[in-house]
């Protein structure tokens, strides 16, 4: 689907919805830097009813949300870790499996400790500055 940024709280609630209907819990983020991952992942997490700041976890690689209904949602950067097993050593796994949401950006250096039922929301910049999203 195609959207622009003034669109992207709308998408936000559908993508949740189509997330809602699915027993995956983690999601990967994939597209270039600058596409809109976080920017969009702060849309979901206030779509799911979160009324915390949602910023990017690039230094601190993994940032905790609540929502209003008691819902943990993680969310991960793992632009900086150099290993999979440097993410294993700080427990991702236990989040992976935790049962709640995980938005993972950048998750390629991570793709051996990921649950086989993961999606992956690739999003591209257009040259009209519009995105296209794609849910795999």
């Amino acid at each position: 689907m195609q959207f622009s940024l003034s669109e992207i709280d709308n998408i936000a609630q559908l993508v949740l919805k189509e997330m809602r209907k699915t027993n995956s819990r983690v999601y990967l983020f994939d597209g270039e830097m600058g596409a809109g991952k976080t920017t969009f992942i702060k849309a979901l997490c206030n779509a799911m009813g979160t009324d915390e700041v949602v910023n990017s976890p690039t230094f601190s690689i993994v940032n905790e949300y609540q929502t209003a209904q008691g819902e943990t949602i993680y969310h991960f950067d793992f632009y900086r870790v150099n290993s999979a097993e440097e993410a294993q050593n700080f427990g991702c796994e236990e989040y992976f499996y935790s049962g709640n949401f995980c938005f993972v950006e950048w998750p390629d250096i991570v793709s051996p400790l990921l649950p086989d039922d993961c999606r992956t929301i690739r999003i591209t910049k257009n040259d009209d500055l519009t995105r296209n999203l794609e849910i795999l």
